[in-house]
């Protein structure tokens, strides 16, 4: 195959902000494999306005991102107008003519929507495609079929839930690329940047308000999970109280909580409960609804080490090489990162809890960028 100059990449599943930043380790290995080639990504959004779609923008992998929407409305009108078909069809046509990819990459593994796409774009600049061959029709579509996603995972030992940073790879392998263990990746955007000087000059200020030592380790807390159907993954408050309180006897720290204005109720109750079992929570600041995803970016790369449940922000860490403990309510195999700036725990007691996060903070990795 002729190396490629510009590479599309179709994704249509979720714009959850750790759905996305997943795929981020295959951009990685694509660029590695193509230095020069540039990335496109095209996402199949459900409805317009997620607020993902700012963060995915800025990413310093993708020259470019492009967000259809199938459904009419917004994220909270579950049941909005479709799109009509043709519309879709022609926009994605009319990206891949103002593009000129030379190679198309569907990552989706099930359905026919993006198979159907990705030809019809190809059709409209002469690309090659690339797609995942989960059953035998859907390989009609490609001009390079991978194994399907059980093969795949046949023959990586992979077990099942799949890590999701998998995945993308799937369709890689089409192409004789793999993972390799590649982590996810992110950078601090320039509005997270912007956010960390200004955050600097405010602690700065709190900690010579307060007498506490200008080097004092900062650690940052996303209770997280504020709606209703993410709660299940929120740690327990009294638990978590439990764990923080001890980290502070053995490692003081000033702890920065961050999360959604609608989370900042969540974080109040922590701070309260926090006061109310060990004396006061003045290393405390609650910085919830204070800044967007791309200005949080800054918030967690000013962080010593940063606490998380499995939500947006973990994966953010993650990305950003902070030194990332997350605390899970069970097993979740999918959401798992095996790298050593990061570990998971299962409603871990504060002693494991403490020497897991201690252990951390000996590991925080030099910025990608």
């Amino acid at each position: 195959m002729i190396e490629p100059k510009d590479i599309l990449i179709i994704k249509a599943h979720s714009l959850g902000v750790g759905d996305v930043l997943r795929a981020s380790a295959s951009w990685r290995v694509l660029r590695d494999r193509w230095p020069q080639a540039r990335l496109h990504l095209l996402f199949l959004s459900k409805h317009p306005g997620y607020v993902t779609e700012s963060l995915i923008r800025e990413h310093p992998l993708l020259a470019s991102t492009h967000f259809m929407t199938v459904r009419e409305g917004d994220p909270s009108q579950p049941k909005a107008r479709r799109v009509p078909w043709l519309t879709i069809v022609r926009q994605v046509r009319a990206l891949c003519r103002e593009l000129k990819p030379d190679l198309i990459i569907d990552t989706e593994s099930a359905g026919l929507r993006t198979a159907v796409l990705t030809w019809l774009g190809a059709q409209a600049c002469g690309a090659t495609t690339v797609g995942v061959g989960q059953f035998p029709l859907r390989r009609l579509f490609y001009d390079l079929s991978s194994p399907s996603t059980r093969d795949y995972m046949m023959r990586w030992g992979l077990t099942s839930p799949m890590d999701y940073t998998h995945r993308d790879f799937v369709p890689l392998a089409a192409l004789g690329l793999s993972r390799q263990e590649t982590p996810i990746e992110l950078a601090v955007t320039p509005a997270g940047a912007q956010f960390r000087t200004a955050l600097q000059h405010e602690l700065a200020s709190w900690l010579q308000a307060t007498g506490a030592p200008p080097d004092r380790p900062l650690v940052g807390l996303n209770i997280g999970c504020g709606t209703p159907d993410a709660a299940v993954r929120r740690p327990d408050l009294d638990s978590l109280v439990q764990a923080l309180g001890l980290l502070s006897q053995r490692w003081p720290h000033t702890l920065l909580l961050c999360g959604a204005p609608f989370e900042r109720e969540n974080n109040q109750r922590f701070m309260q409960k926090y006061a109310e079992r060990f004396g006061d929570s003045r290393h405390m600041i609650d910085k919830s609804g204070a800044g967007s995803l791309s200005e949080l970016t800054g918030l967690i790369a000013s962080c010593d080490a940063f606490v998380t449940s499995d939500s947006g922000p973990y994966h953010m860490a993650v990305g950003l090489r902070v030194p990332t403990l997350v605390w899970f309510n069970y097993e979740e195999l999918a959401a798992t990162h095996q790298h050593a700036w990061c570990n998971g725990l299962i409603r871990p007691t504060p002693e494991a809890f403490t020497q897991a996060l201690l252990t951390l903070v000996q590991t925080r990795q030099p910025p990608l960028h």
